[in-house]
């Protein structure tokens, strides 16, 4: 998502022509989809299964969904109930070899933003590797795991799974529905068919789907880890520093509790340098999470981070702890 720029994902979700001239293009994507699904439902290609159920936590659309905060507050529940989970991811953006066992102190560098975040929001094995069936083989040999947990791979046809949960945007849904480049789609509409929970971000969930909301919570100081609330930002003018898929929603939220800031926005998960931010040194920034664990070592000393907190209608939760259990899946 990172190399995608703004323009063109602004053209998914709103009416233009510009986008008609990257069809061809879709075209030869669709095709490319509809032969690797042939390959693998033929034997050509085979699908590795595991011992443990796998549940995938993915998008329909390209990024900026809310897949990632619901990964982390399922790992939370299943954690809850006396399960034992593992959670495996891509880690885009990461350097160096694979597989990478991440742990709150790794280098941002080598798992990548999303995987860092989940590893300092709860104590379970995380694993990165493009190839997710190493990511799974790797995070097995970490202990008693009895359930994994997939980062997005929903595309990664490779890796069996028992549980397909997709997360779709309430307010932006599936774009102008067509496939990449020319819309935001991974894969058809008719891919919905096929998963087992659909979970809606905001806004009415349609017949058979969950609903999400996410709103903010504790506001948290990057440098020494104090504790704050968004009450003590809405008299002072800040910054809000963002480098995820979609700024606006955050924008929103913070809006809709009052504070007044300036908007400084870079592409998804963007790899700040002191170069970037050196401006906003004196300034009272605030960013998201996801955000924060690329600047432990560029952050002000009024710079802070603000953690989601996220509601679902417990259907998603209850899918998983089905699966969790050995049981069957609707």
């Amino acid at each position: 998502m990172s190399t995608v720029p703004k323009s063109l994902v602004r053209s998914w979700y709103a009416p233009t022509w510009a986008t008609a001239l990257l069809m061809p293009v879709s075209f030869l994507y669709r095709l490319f989809i509809a032969a690797r699904h042939l390959l693998y439902k033929s034997g050509v290609f085979t699908v590795q299964d595991f011992d443990v159920p796998i549940v995938v936590v993915g998008n329909l659309t390209v990024g900026g969904t809310g897949k990632t905060p619901l990964l982390i507050h399922l790992a939370k529940e299943l954690v809850a109930h006396g399960y034992k989970p593992g959670i495996v991811s891509r880690g885009y953006g990461a350097k160096g070899s694979y597989p990478v066992r991440v742990t709150p102190d790794t280098e941002v560098v080598r798992s990548g933003d999303e995987p860092l975040l989940i590893a300092r929001s709860i104590n379970v094995p995380v694993v990165v590797d493009p190839d997710r069936v190493n990511a799974v083989s790797e995070v097995l040999k970490t202990g008693s795991i009895d359930i994994v947990l997939s980062d997005d791979g929903l595309q990664h046809t490779r890796l069996g799974r028992q549980l397909e949960i997709v997360v779709i945007d309430g307010k932006r849904g599936l774009g102008n529905g067509r496939l990449l480049p020319a819309g935001p789609l991974r894969e058809s509409p008719k891919r919905l068919d096929a998963v087992n929970v659909v979970v809606r971000h905001g806004g009415v969930p349609k017949p058979g789907e969950s609903s999400m909301e996410t709103s903010l919570g504790t506001v948290v100081n990057i440098n020494d880890g104090r504790e704050s609330t968004l009450d003590s930002f809405r008299q002072k003018q800040c910054v809000v520093i963002t480098a995820i898929a979609d700024p606006d929603r955050f924008f929103q939220q913070l809006s809709d509790e009052g504070l007044q800031f300036e908007r400084i926005e870079f592409l998804d998960h963007h790899y700040f340098s002191f170069e970037d931010l050196q401006n906003y040194q004196n300034s009272t920034v605030l960013m998201t999470e996801k955000d924060a664990v690329k600047c432990q070592t560029l952050a002000g000393q009024d710079w802070w981070q603000v953690r989601q907190e996220v509601r679902t209608d417990g259907g998603v939760v209850e899918s998983v702890l089905q699966a969790a259990g050995g049981g069957s899946v609707v």
